[in-house]
């Protein structure tokens, strides 16, 4: 996805820290959306992807996803997907590229994803 006139610009990482990225233009769409319902809580999971996107100790509100969903393919290679919950049906799943040093959000929404619903 291409920044264009009027997006807005994001610092690159310094050192230690990871890129921050979407997959996709959904996770990009996514994403506004939940920034404009829960401004604060999307920009902690920014810096907490940023920084610290594979926690020492998981939490309920983040954590690497299960089963099926816990790997995705980005370009070909095969990465750990993880949750963080923003809001109480807001969260957002990413894929840890350590070759890249990327967290490729491949999805974030103000509604819980229906990938996780029980059928």
């Amino acid at each position: 996805m291409t920044a264009g006139r009027g997006d807005r610009a994001a610092p690159p990482a310094p050192g230690g820290h990871w890129e921050v990225r979407f997959a996709d233009a959904a996770a990009a769409k996514g994403w506004e959306s939940l920034a404009q319902q829960a401004r604060e809580n999307t920009y902690r999971a920014w810096v907490t992807m940023r920084t610290a996107p594979r926690p020492a100790t998981e939490t309920p509100r983040h954590h690497h996803l299960k089963g099926g969903l816990a790997h995705g393919t980005h370009r070909g290679q095969t990465c750990e997907q993880w949750q963080i919950e923003v809001t109480g049906g807001g969260r957002i799943w990413y894929l840890l590229d350590t070759v890249r040093e990327t967290c490729w959000i491949t999805f974030a929404g103000t509604g819980h994803p229906r990938a996780t619903d029980r059928r």
